[in-house]
């Protein structure tokens, strides 16, 4: 029987609810091997965080660790190295979300999106984000966010141009959602307070209402996850059983409904926890030591 065939009739008519802990690593197992839409990349190793120049080893190693997995990947920037990610994606035969880092610094912004738009250019995006979640930092205002969205179409044809935030900000900005050919959207229960009991319900409804706000256009869900260890956050608690649990239930509703759904994340990071406390460290379905967390 298939990979394929079997991760399918593993999940037909399974309560993962009352599956003991080994019994969720191997179905775990089974969903990742039959193959996920995409990952979000997590290029920074221990020791790393953002500002620092990625090289091209690093970058090769960890691609070619999920590579046999995805079909997409997707990125969070065009400097400092992480434009390596779309080159070495694309040589690898894996489509790539190219995203533009935007944030308060204006010559940071232009060389990126001087990035993003080169790599476009030479062929390495399938799919491109101005941005990632700026009007919920309010780091740019609607204004400032639109004038690089049109920045970027003015430049790059026939590549569908996107801006990554929360669901709810594609129905509280209908500029920016009517700017975007495509709605990238981040779906997060657990940062909601969601418990896991009731996460993939919440998902959908959050899905949906970035399907109502898009209005037509295609809704691509580029970040959803749930964190393995940590403090809970109101109802959501974070455990190794809560997020295989998790990425099960994603899966098999992407799977089932035809969703385009980046997983968030590949790698645990160790930087995240100076921005999201000490759960920010544990959302990979890799290690820090790039070892598969669940086996």
């Amino acid at each position: 029987m298939s990979v394929r065939n079997e991760y399918v009739m593993s999940l037909v008519g399974v309560n993962i609810s009352a599956m003991s802990y080994d019994e969720l690593i191997n179905l775990f197992q089974n969903v990742l091997k039959g193959g996920l839409h995409g990952l979000c990349i997590s290029p920074y190793a221990e020791g790393q965080k953002p500002g620092d120049q990625l090289n091209e080893e690093q970058v090769r190693r960890r691609l070619s660790i999920i590579r046999p997995y995805i079909k997409w990947v997707r990125t969070f920037s065009c400097t400092e190295g992480n434009e390596l990610i779309a080159v070495i994606a694309k040589e690898m035969g894996i489509k790539t979300l190219v995203g533009a880092w935007l944030g308060k610094d204006k010559a940071i912004n232009q060389q990126e999106i001087e990035g993003l738009i080169e790599l476009a250019h030479n062929g390495y995006a399938d799919v491109i984000a101005v941005g990632n979640e700026v009007l919920y930092r309010k780091d740019l205002t609607e204004e400032e966010l639109l004038f690089h969205i049109n920045q970027v179409k003015g430049s790059v044809k026939d590549i569908p141009v996107g801006y990554v935030d929360a669901y709810y900000e594609f129905e509280n900005c209908p500029a920016i959602t009517a700017a975007c050919d495509v709605i990238l959207a981040n779906c997060y229960p657990f940062w909601e307070g969601c418990s896991l009991e009731y996460s993939l319900l919440y998902m959908k409804d959050m899905y949906r209402r970035a399907v109502k706000a898009a209005n037509g256009k295609k809704v691509i869900i580029t970040e959803t996850g749930w964190p393995s260890k940590g403090m809970p956050f109101h109802g959501a608690q974070p455990s190794e059983q809560n997020a295989l649990k998790y990425f099960i239930d994603a899966q098999k509703w992407s799977r089932e409904d035809d969703i385009d759904m980046f997983y968030f994340s590949s790698f645990d990071e160790s930087w995240k926890t100076g921005t999201e406390g000490d759960v920010g460290a544990y959302w990979g379905l890799w290690d820090k030591h790039e070892q598969l967390k669940y086996k």
